[in-house]
């Protein structure tokens, strides 16, 4: 028990990981500050026996549990999802999320996890320097046509040196996130008028079906759900 508090005590010294353990129903059993902080609550007490589904916006909430549950019963993992979310300043971002499920001899006793935040890389970086030109047209121009090899051949280098180096930097291989970019372009759109199929091909997509699962999977609703949720859409996507 000492180690176990002792490692849920190192979690707390992190503010760019949520860290979180919730049990077979997908109640919360234990969580970081971070995600304390992030939900505006003031203790563990707080939050200890909720589950997503009561203590985030209904469409999102919903969303969350039943990836839980999913997690459950399938005794499957969920591995380095890129997921949009919350940051402490209420500001949009995204994270990587990772989920296993917490085995109790043949059964499935919980699940616990952690979502780590994807910062922008420091300009003293060497590799940040040597590829700041080709992140920069890939911004400019993700809403374009634009391939992995072009981005490669941007940069002066093969597909393969490419992912090395983004993974580095970003923790992303160079598709997902030209698929980030082109989600945060979508999510701007959305506070206008255009219809949903215009923003899918205005955002880059092949499709509007293309479009609309790669948002519903990585910001947990449909592009309708979330124009729904109005101005205050972008900043409630934090999915622990």
């Amino acid at each position: 028990m000492q180690l176990q508090a002792a490692c849920f005590a190192l979690f707390d010294e992190l503010p760019d990981v949520v860290f979180f353990c919730k049990d077979a129903q997908g109640r919360y059993t234990h969580a970081n500050r971070t995600l304390l902080l992030r939900l505006g609550l003031p203790a563990m007490a707080n939050l200890r026996g909720m589950t997503a589904a009561q203590v985030f916006p209904a469409q999102l909430g919903g969303n969350y549990l039943e990836q839980d549950l999913r997690v459950v019963a399938s005794r499957r993992s969920v591995v380095n999802e890129l997921e949009h979310h919350l940051f402490p300043n209420h500001s949009a971002g995204w994270c990587l999320t990772v989920k296993h499920p917490l085995l109790q001899g043949s059964s499935v006793s919980g699940i616990v996890g952690i979502s780590r935040d994807l910062k922008n890389p420091s300009p003293q970086n060497p590799v940040y320097r040597r590829l700041a030109q080709t992140l920069g047209y890939a911004r400019a121009h993700c809403t374009d046509p634009l391939t992995v090899g072009a981005l490669a051949v941007h940069a002066g280098l093969s597909v393969a040196q490419l992912e090395r180096h983004l993974m580095a930097l970003l923790q992303l291989t160079p598709g997902r996130w030209l698929l980030s970019l082109r989600l945060d372009a979508a999510i701007g759109m959305l506070a206008g008028p255009g219809s949903i199929a215009q923003i899918a091909a205005d955002s880059g997509f092949a499709d509007h079906s293309a479009f609309a699962r790669a948002f519903r999977r990585h910001v947990g609703l449909t592009p309708t759900q979330y124009r729904q949720l109005g101005p205050a859409g972008g900043r409630l996507g934090l999915n622990p």
